[in-house]
């Protein structure tokens, strides 16, 4: 382990007795992430009389003395790469970008680099949140590789904390936009579903009945083509894995161009008339994240970003107000 930069000392009050370690330092220590504080405790950075803490889910007791090192942040694994972003709002403590089709968010197997993390490293810089001890960019949630739109990533461990607080509290307001083949009915509704791994296949996500995390979307329908497609806005209170894209699955009508849930049948070609082949041919989910809002977690005033589709999606809409009705 480096030389710690700051070392923070926590003596455990008597009515604090019986909390969890990660929990009682991340209140002690606000200027940390919760999940930092647990990624040090793991590190081994965080000691009790000279020993290594326990594990983050440890209980405290009365009077006990925990030493918390936090190490000058290392060069995170991934490079910095010049990738053009289109931000739509950034400060000292936080970035909001309008991400667009095509770019991981973080690097993975077969997406090592041109990602999101790789073009915030260069934008940014040194301004980052230190997360573990590591420098890399403060992203508090993600949106499919193959999903467009807001994005808000944290500049330093207080404004991290301060979102993902409001995340975990689904206080954040998550406005999507989505292309559905079919029409929903009703036109408005609210859709709840446990997500977790499908059984069929674990490459995909499912309501399932046992083992998933609890999974709400409320859906508006905007606007109708034919009898082929709809325009829909979803509001998120949860933020799961796929989770719009299964839950219109689920009730019938998922996402056009979503190669893992949808399918361009040919009733579904044959509703949209002339234009049936072109929406069956688009390459994506046409899914876009387009009203991200929250409470700025420096000052706690509510702020709101709006993002108009992208070009692909334009010319989807404009393709199927053909057979508008």
């Amino acid at each position: 382990m480096s030389e710690p930069s700051m070392v923070h000392r926590v003596t455990v009050p008597a009515e604090s007795a019986g909390d969890r370690l990660d929990r009682l330092l991340s209140a002690a220590l606000p200027a940390l992430s919760r999940t930092r504080i647990k990624a040090l405790i793991e590190a081994g950075c965080v000691t009790r009389d000279g020993e290594p803490a326990p594990d983050p889910s440890a209980k405290v007791r009365a009077d006990d003395a925990f030493a918390v090192q936090v190490p000058e942040s290392t060069a995170a694994a991934p490079m910095a790469q010049a990738i053009p972003l289109s931000v739509t709002y950034e400060d000292d403590d936080l970035i909001v970008i309008d991400k667009p089709p095509g770019m991981v968010v973080h690097p993975a197997p077969g997406s090592p680099d041109a990602t999101l993390v790789n073009a915030l490293l260069a934008h940014c810089g040194d301004t980052l949140s230190g997360i573990g001890g590591v420098r890399r960019p403060g992203i508090v949630h993600r949106i499919d590789k193959d999903t467009s739109g807001l994005l808000v990533a944290a500049k330093n461990d207080a404004a991290h904390a301060g979102l993902a607080a409001q995340f975990a509290e689904h206080s954040i307001e998550r406005v999507y936009r989505a292309i559905l083949w079919g029409i929903p009915a009703p036109r408005t509704g609210t859709v709840d579903g446990a997500i977790g791994r499908s059984p069929q296949d674990r490459k995909k996500m499912a309501v399932v009945g046992r083992g998933g995390k609890p999974a709400r979307t409320h859906y508006r329908v905007q606007r109708v083509y034919g009898l082929g497609a709809a325009l829909v806005e979803c509001r998120l209170e949860t933020g799961r894995t796929h989770q719009i894209r299964v839950h219109m699955a689920t009730i019938g009508h998922p996402v056009l161009g979503d190669p893992a849930y949808a399918r361009a049948t040919p009733a579904r070609r044959r509703a949209l008339g002339a234009s049936g082949e072109a929406a069956a041919a688009f390459p994506r989910q046409a899914l876009h994240a387009a009203v991200l809002g929250f409470r700025h977690p420096a000052n706690g005033a509510w702020v709101r970003f709006e993002s108009e589709f992208p070009t692909d999606i334009k010319k989807l809409v404009s393709s199927l107000e053909s057979v508008e009705r």
